[in-house]
């Protein structure tokens, strides 16, 4: 559904899959630093919403999920992911339970193919489920926590204000109000329109993965840092539980999220899915063994998931790389020079203790 803010002044809609709202309003850099101040409103009216009701339902997705969700809380936000039976990941969901159903988004285009997932799982179950996009969107007030950090306060932020009737406090910074609200939302809530670029560019600094983005069809959890973020280790049996609970206590995962630093002197951006290689000044013998399985060309070691200019970093992206890969080796990503920050150590898994510096962040 394209998004009415597509029609504010200085509006450019931003590329697939988020096409139906607006990549920036103009100023990008101003929008990012509004945002990370918390005096902006970013438009992800292009995700999309379920809702499950029903008084079974949380144990029912605790059973069907990696997170444990049959103590959710009313008002806590979390992160599930719905995996195959290998493992691999294919549903990415953000939540809230509201005392009554629980709420979530996810990626556009992926709702129809998870509420009919859901249906198929319900056996007898008091639940129903429900896609509701075309009533609430998705807006966002700050930008994704850090791993392991403490997301934005929303509910101190929403105390005092008066939101939509029917606003939906999602947690992580984000809002599901009701969609015929969304034209003049940053108005009535005293907050300027920041795009889309804004937010991913915050996003990617924050080393946070976006499902279809840093994720492929191979894609286990322990690879783009979701265990502890989405994946719950000590819960109850689910579908892909064994691949999870394998490669935590036995071995490492096949590849590890990885951010880059750009070459600043580089015009453009690496698109997703570009190759990443060996940077030119890599020694010979630092080469890992061999390339990752089904590459694209001969000698790439990953791809890039996101990238985008930061108003403070320059050039960034987000990448995920084949475990082996040296941490401190340069790297061409889709052929601009970058270097590395660890953000998945190559010793996950195993259940082993993480260097501290290792997990570094950019502040």
């Amino acid at each position: 559904m394209r998004s009415p803010l597509l029609d504010t002044s200085g509006a450019v809609a931003a590329q697939a899959p988020d096409e139906t709202v607006a990549a920036h309003y103009g100023d990008p850099y101003a929008e990012q630093r509004a945002l990370a101040e918390g005096r902006a409103l970013v438009d992800r009216s292009d995700r999309e919403v379920v809702r499950i009701a029903g008084p079974d339902r949380l144990s029912w997705l605790n059973s069907l999920s990696s997170q444990k969700l049959d103590t959710l809380q009313p008002g806590t936000p979390a992160q599930a992911l719905l995996l195959d039976g290998q493992g691999r990941v294919e549903h990415h969901l953000t939540l809230v339970d509201d005392g009554e159903a629980v709420w979530a988004h996810v990626e556009p285009g992926t709702a129809a193919e998870l509420v009919a997932f859901l249906e198929k799982m319900r056996f007898m179950l008091r639940v129903e489920v429900a896609e509701l996009t075309s009533d609430y969107a998705v807006v966002s007030v700050a930008p994704p926590a850090p791993v392991g950090e403490p997301a934005a306060e929303e509910e101190s932020w929403a105390e005092g204000r008066a939101l939509p009737e029917g606003t939906v406090v999602m947690g992580s910074g984000d809002l599901l109000v009701p969609r015929g609200r969304l034209a003049g939302l940053p108005e009535e809530l005293g907050l300027r329109p920041a795009g889309l670029w804004a937010y991913e560019a915050l996003r990617i600094a924050a080393h946070v993965p976006r499902l279809g983005f840093e994720t492929d069809h191979k894609t286990i959890p322990h690879e783009v840092g979701w265990i502890g973020v989405a994946v719950h280790l000590s819960k109850g049996c689910y579908r892909g539980q064994e691949t999870v609970a394998r490669v935590h206590n036995l071995g490492h995962p096949p590849r590890r999220l990885v951010f880059l630093h750009l070459d600043g002197s580089v015009d453009s951006l690496p698109p997703h899915g570009a190759p990443v290689t060996l940077g030119v000044s890599t020694p010979v013998e630092a080469e890992p063994e061999a390339a990752v399985e089904g590459a694209a060309e001969p000698g790439q070691l990953g791809f890039v998931g996101s990238s985008a200019r930061h108003y403070e970093l320059g050039p960034i992206a987000l990448a995920v790389v084949k475990r082996t890969v040296p941490v401190d080796i340069d790297l061409l990503a889709g052929g601009v020079a970058a270097s590395q920050e660890v953000v998945v150590p190559p010793d996950a898994g195993r259940n082993v203790h993480i260097d501290p510096a290792l997990r570094r962040r950019v502040r």
